[in-house]
């Protein structure tokens, strides 16, 4: 909860004072590393899924299809086990994450990253000593909940800890472990591919590698202000906020509203998901349902995953198809870089109006490419490798505008906009319906890219036209606002401000009626 500022009777937010201290450094790093789980395991799938040395092994009748020459172009992948390998991941997440909501207000968000990150290590060992399809999806499930536990801990970790003038670039740092994460997992299976045989096992048990790193961090990171009171540990909590805003900082106030939000929520404690979908909370749960699954709909999880599989597909040999990725990886760190440094300054809407507008551009055009040169003939005929390049530039240019905006910011404004007695729920039902968004996602591209063929990207198009209007029309900028202080942003906004005094008018009489 702690935010760096607090709200005045006058309903204006002032700043606690305190800054940016080696503590809150190295516990937000140390959180925002959670995202290396995500990151790597999204980009370690894609490459292996298309290595001839795991489709031997494993699917042997897709390695198959992909050397006849009457195979059609866009289904070369097409295989419910081999999609399920990739998508299964997520649908464990989904659940992990809404048991984690109920465990996280019991032993805070510090153990479930500490459970999260060994149920990591755990399935990573399994996957990598894989002798069969089902070894295969038991080790992905067991990612799946560590990944769900991590996801409900980090971002909201993050907001809680960061000072509010820097919250956006400290919570996007999530957002730039999970490209490091990628980019690391594309350079992996640039190398390993080069190894016959098991070349395959080696990027699958790398993945061990964050989940340590996310085990040992566990040990030497203070749980957050909020949840320490939230766990009757005032004293704790103080010496917490003590040391993340500095040995001189005054503290006094944030720790008060911090308690006083705590006591709220106390108030509330029972029925947390049930409120959410009161009219009370309906403005928060329109937005924080709205973008991860606007999130989900902007393309970019299946480009993310099946990168290696589409430069395959346009006609890019095994090697040269890792290589754009690792390429496409470096163009999203560079992107969620840049997007640290701007975000706190442009704001939230603006990025994600950018963002869209651009991406939307990128996939229409790389419709246009693949329906005017991939697939001629039946089908049959690869791609000019000119135009493959075109390709692979318009799924860099994409990706920009992705980092620059969705990507990070998918994690920065949910984590933000729930009050507290809402937050754990908020964030658990926004993470849950993304991770479940993306097991349907990835589950049917595949075969959605064989029988849409380039028409995939122009549905993608349209729904980012969408998102664009929405965001533009309906979410409150948050920048810079104290998280004690963000119910303010909606009584200012220009369509939810209505709902809000409805909600609130309807909560006082309510009150009444039961004294």
């Amino acid at each position: 909860m702690a935010g760096g500022g607090f709200v005045a009777a006058d309903g204006g937010a002032h700043d606690y004072g305190g800054g940016v201290t080696l503590s809150v450094v190295v516990t937000s790093l140390m959180a925002a590393s959670c995202g290396l789980i995500y990151g790597y395991d999204t980009g370690v799938t894609g490459g292996v899924t298309q290595m001839e040395s795991f489709l031997s092994k494993f699917f042997p009748e897709v390695l198959r299809g992909m050397k006849s020459p009457r195979r059609d172009a866009y289904c070369k992948y097409d295989n419910q086990w081999l999609t399920a390998f990739s998508s299964s991941l997520f649908i464990a997440g989904t659940l992990s994450s809404l048991v984690a909501s109920r465990v996280t207000r019991k032993v805070g968000r510090q153990a479930i990253m500490l459970i999260g990150g060994s149920m990591f290590v755990a399935g990573s060992v399994i996957n990598a000593a894989a002798v069969n399809i089902a070894m295969l999806i038991i080790g992905r499930m067991l990612l799946g909940f560590g990944l769900g536990f991590t996801l409900q801990a980090a971002p909201v970790y993050l907001a809680e800890t960061a000072p509010a003038r820097w919250r956006g670039a400290f919570t996007s740092a999530y957002n730039t472990f999970v490209v490091i994460g990628i980019l690391s997992a594309t350079i992996t299976n640039y190398f390993t591919n080069r190894i016959p045989g098991w070349g395959w096992r080696v990027s699958l048990g790398l993945a061990a590698v964050p989940g340590v790193i996310i085990v040992v961090g566990a040990f030497f990171v203070p749980d957050t202000p909020s949840s320490l009171v939230l766990r009757g540990q005032p004293d704790e909590a103080r010496a917490a906020l003590q040391r993340i805003r500095g040995a001189h900082a005054d503290v006094g106030a944030e720790l008060k509203d911090i308690v006083r939000a705590v006591d709220e929520a106390r108030q509330n404690d029972v029925g947390a998901f049930r409120r959410l979908f009161s009219k009370r909370y309906r403005h928060y749960l329109t937005v924080g349902l709205a973008i991860p699954v606007f999130y989900q709909f902007t393309g970019m999880i299946v480009i993310s995953v099946f990168s290696p599989v589409l430069f395959r597909t346009v006609g890019f040999n095994s090697q040269k198809a890792i290589l754009g990725s690792v390429i496409n990886s470096t163009t999203n760190l560079v992107a969620t870089v840049l997007s640290t440094f701007v975000m706190d300054r442009t704001g939230r809407r603006f990025l994600f109006i950018v963002g869209g507008i651009g991406m939307m551009l990128c996939e229409v055009a790389i419709s246009w490419v693949m329906a005017g040169h991939l697939g001629k003939h039946q089908g049959v005929a690869a791609m000019p490798r000119g135009y493959a390049t075109g390709v692979l530039v318009l799924i860099c240019m994409c990706t920009f505008s992705f980092g620059l905006s969705w990507a990070p910011l998918r994690w920065v404004v949910p984590s933000e906009i729930y009050p507290v007695e809402i937050r754990s729920a908020g964030q658990a039902m926004s993470i849950s319906v993304a991770l479940c968004l993306a097991f349907v996602e990835l589950q049917v591209f595949i075969a959605l890219l064989c029988a849409m063929k380039y028409g995939v990207f122009l549905f993608y198009a349209g729904w980012l036209l969408v998102m664009t209007i929405f965001m533009a029309a309906f979410l409150p900028e948050t920048k810079g606002v104290p998280l004690e202080a963000m119910r303010s942003v909606w009584t200012q906004h220009w369509y939810w401000k209505k709902h809000v005094s409805d909600a609130k008018q309807e909560s006082e009489i309510s009150a009444v009626s039961t004294d």
